[in-house]
């Protein structure tokens, strides 16, 4: 199937850097928001065009982002299942692969080294495989046989504990093969938007967890753990810091949606109760819609989708969009989590950097509180944005020693016994010009005001032609009949469940019970087991089921 692709220049760079590299592992650290899905499914592409493959696997982080990976696979030409299970047997003939979990492979790392064998495996957000030991155990166990395995993060990473399976380490830290800095992406313009970080100081009080009160704002120097205690107090909905901090990015927000209508905000949150009380804020105090996505709500990423192609103003998560969610219409954000970790906050400025073609001013800006921890990263990015400006090839910021710390998770009782932490009072301060100057109408400019010159043009694109054979079972199935719009596993699971409908309708009209119905039907159609049918069996089986109705009628 023969589509064309225009690359970006770092996207061609990578790629060639990925075909000279001549190992079957390498590491690409791409900043968020610079492509890094279309470099990678293009790699896979040429692998499977060239023969060098036999499948495709691609292991996101989230639920929500095997559905992402699908979809921009099938605007390629290449069909993942991101549906798939351990228990669903043979892969379909008309599917070029799968799109799975690191808690599925934890899981699943034995039919996962079945259907890897011989595939190009791209491992998305690759330090997720560190997140436990098992986890990384699980990894290779399950990807040892594939031909080719890319391994993508959008930022450096270090192995704490162990280290992570087809990453080369130098001194703990990840030795990337190629990387393009969010400095550089800046530099090329048209890549990604220029963050701004309004840091909101304030004065907290506190009952401390060994019964103790205390007092401090964010300038006060205290124990790591008072420190945790302190910036809890801030964003809990008692006070009157983080209320105020909402209603100061709401304004922003509206003032931006004046010239960019579908403009919207994310607040990231604590946990779900966090999240539910900051959605019900915002919407008495300032009568606006607000979306909530949660990790425990199983419509979650069937929610954030709508937000992306919607007008809404807000969506409240906790992690669900902290990594890899595509949302480009993301301009501000507030930053009302107590993981403080360098990893996180990047990640969360990154829901926040993806570039809108078309669209002048596209400053985006994340709201934090001015907690030492946070001002040392967001300066590191600021310092990165200034350098970038003037086009300096030293973007100034590179502290590897922060990077995924493990003990900076704020809030956290170590100690085993009752806590009695309670929140006295939390006032918000003025925002700090430190980094980031705020001018009459409330827009945030400092010394960039270069960011609002005219419309940056992208950078110059390369187009190049991906001739995708058919998936190893050398079937295609014929798409026609779909949904517009539709990709063809999501044709397939529409087909599944028509198919489970007839079903329960010819046992009712017969004297048959589920078993012999289905197995009559997969009869009539020749195939062995449901999930291992491609679209045009599915569509057999279910035109061989009408007609049973039909004559039962």
């Amino acid at each position: 199937m023969a589509t064309s692709i225009r690359l970006r220049p770092w996207q061609r760079d990578a790629l060639e850097a990925y075909r000279s590299h001549g190992r079957p592992d390498f590491l690409a650290v791409a900043t968020p928001g610079a492509g890094k899905t279309t470099f990678a499914l293009t790699a896979a592409a040429q692998a499977l065009a060239a023969r060098d493959a036999t499948g495709v696997v691609v292991v996101a982080p989230t639920q929500h982002l095997k559905l992402q990976w699908s979809q921009a696979a099938a605007r390629l030409g290449m069909h993942l299942d991101p549906n798939w299970s351990a228990r669903d047997g043979v892969l379909p003939a008309d599917m070029h692969g799968i799109v799975t979990t690191y808690q599925q492979v934890a899981t699943s790392s034995g039919p996962l080294r079945s259907v890897s064998s011989g595939a190009f495996v791209v491992l998305d957000e690759i330090h997720h495989a560190g997140d436990d030991r098992a986890w990384g155990e699980s990894v290779l166990a399950a990807f040892e046989l594939a031909s080719r395995r890319l391994s993508l993060s959008g930022t450096p990473f270090r192995s704490d504990t162990s280290s992570i399976p087809f990453v080369d380490y130098h001194f703990d830290e990840a030795r990337a093969d190629y990387e393009y800095g969010y400095g550089e992406a800046l530099t090329d313009g048209g890549v990604v938007r220029p963050v701004f970080f309004p840091r909101i100081g304030g004065h907290m009080e506190w009952t401390s967890a060994d019964g103790s009160d205390q007092a401090a704002s964010f300038d006060d120097d205290l124990t790591s753990d008072l420190a945790n205690q302190r910036l809890r107090t801030a964003l809990s909905l008692e006070g009157e810091w983080l209320p105020s901090v909402l209603a100061d990015a709401n304004a922003q927000l509206m003032t931006m949606r004046r010239k960019h209508p579908e403009a919207g905000g994310l607040v990231i949150a604590m946990d779900q109760a966090h999240a539910l009380g900051i959605a019900e804020l915002i919407r008495r105090r300032h009568r606006v819609d607000v979306v909530v996505a949660t990790s425990d709500d199983p419509m979650a990423s069937e929610k954030i989708a709508r937000f992306a192609h919607s007008n809404d103003p807000w969506i409240v998560a906790v992690r669900m969009v902290s990594e890899g969610v595509d949302i480009p219409r993301l301009r501000l954000g507030v930053f009302a989590t107590n993981t403080t970790t360098e990893l996180f906050f990047r990640q969360a400025v990154g829901r926040l950097v993806r570039w809108t073609s078309g669209l002048r001013s596209q400053k985006a800006f994340l709201y934090i509180p001015d907690d030492p921890r946070l001002r040392r990263s967001a300066d590191g990015i600021v310092e990165q944005r200034r350098h970038s400006r003037a086009k300096r090839e030293e973007d100034g910021f590179d502290d590897p020693s922060a990077l995924d710390d493990r003990d900076a998770m704020a809030g956290a009782d170590d100690d085993g016994q009752m806590s009695l932490f309670a929140v006295i009072s939390a006032v918000a301060g003025e925002r700090s010009d430190a980094a980031d100057n705020v001018v009459d109408d409330g827009v945030f400019t400092a010394d960039d005001q270069v960011w609002d010159v005219g419309v940056h043009a992208e950078p110059e694109g390369f187009d190049i032609d991906l001739d995708i054979p058919p998936p190893r079972g050398g079937v295609r199935s014929d798409t026609t009949g779909g949904v517009a719009g539709e990709t063809l596993s999501q044709r397939k699971s529409r087909l599944r469940r028509a198919n489970a409908e007839a079903a329960k309708e010819l046992v009712r009209n017969t004297r048959l019970d589920h078993r012999a119905v289905n197995a009559e039907l997969n009869r009539l159609s020749g195939i062995r087991r449901v999930t291992e049918a491609t679209s045009d069996e599915l569509q057999l089986r279910l035109d061989a089921a009408n007609k049973w109705l039909r004559r039962l009628r």
